[in-house]
């Protein structure tokens, strides 16, 4: 049972804890704390420690009851450490799982059903949590796990043909610790957001679902490939060469630079094999179509 205090040393418990590290970064906590307090790094970072102690503790400990703590920090606080631990699933824990998935459906061939169906589950549940984390604190409701659950379970008994055995191995422990962040991510919610929000008048909350939501609908929004971008894209997975492109859309060969390096920012994949698999999963090409 965690019960974390203000004089234990950070470096023991992230040694111990490893998965704290990037919790702490939440904070702006960086690696190098060397034998500092929690305390001693809060004060140097002007930290609420009563805010940082109540994290650490229901993070490590599903049985902590945090109730006596609640008042000793403002709710702004966990809405804003919220709004950066969404910025992580969706920048790196869900990319990383990306990563690793990709080349298993890619490099385990097209005609296997089981991957198929997995295909479609994992896309399914990239599509719902992005939809789940734009609902207003209020309504924010426990993160689906069960679609990764589902992910999980078919790899672990139901697949079957050739698959890339490591990747597989890459994927489940991906979807593991994905597993893992969104149920401590639920307790959070449950046992520290709700009863902060039960303070506040409607106005309050409708204050800081603007800084909750807004944020990550412009995120979402900047991350949507523009026409023009599209129809490079389907030339890419072409096999077309720049030179090619710009002369089949009537543009400089710069242009065609610039639309690829969105393309790679926007979709984070730099193959032409990966973004065949990505114009194929959002409909912009088909399996039947010319593709390399």
């Amino acid at each position: 049972m965690a019960d974390i205090k203000k004089n234990a040393v950070l470096s023991e418990l992230l040694t111990e804890h490893s998965e704290l590290i990037p919790v702490v970064n939440r904070f702006g906590i960086k690696l190098g704390v060397g034998e500092k307090t929690i305390e001693k790094i809060c004060l140097e970072n002007d930290l609420n420690i009563d805010f940082i102690l109540t994290i650490l503790n229901v993070y490590l400990d599903e049985e902590y009851n945090p109730e006596k703590d609640l008042d000793a920090f403002d709710v702004s606080l966990i809405v804003d450490y919220l709004k950066r631990t969404v910025e992580n699933y969706m920048q790196a824990s869900v990319p990383n799982l990306e990563k690793h998935f990709t080349p298993f459906i890619a490099m385990s061939g097209g005609e296997n059903e089981e991957l198929k169906l997995l295909h479609k589950i994992f896309y399914q549940f990239k599509s719902e949590l992005s939809e789940h984390l734009q609902q207003g604190l209020e309504q924010l409701s426990d993160y689906p796990n069960e679609l990764l659950h589902d992910l999980k379970n078919i790899i672990i008994r139901h697949i079957s043909g050739n698959f890339n055995q490591n990747l597989a191995y890459a994927v489940i422990f991906s979807i593991t610790a994905l597993e893992k962040e969104l149920h401590i991510h639920n307790r959070l919610l449950e046992k520290v957001l709700r009863p902060k929000l039960k303070e506040l008048d409607s106005g309050h909350i409708e204050h800081l679902n603007h800084t909750f939501s807004d944020e990550h609908k412009l995120q979402e929004e900047n991350k949507q490939l523009t026409n023009r971008e599209i129809e490079v894209l389907k030339l890419i997975v072409q096999g077309r060469l720049n030179k090619e492109i710009a002369d089949k859309l009537n543009i400089s060969l710069n242009t065609v630079l610039s639309h690829r390096k969105n393309i790679i920012a926007k979709t984070g994949i730099k193959t032409v094999s990966g973004l065949t698999f990505y114009s194929i999963s959002n409909g912009y090409v088909s399996p039947g179509d010319h593709v390399v």
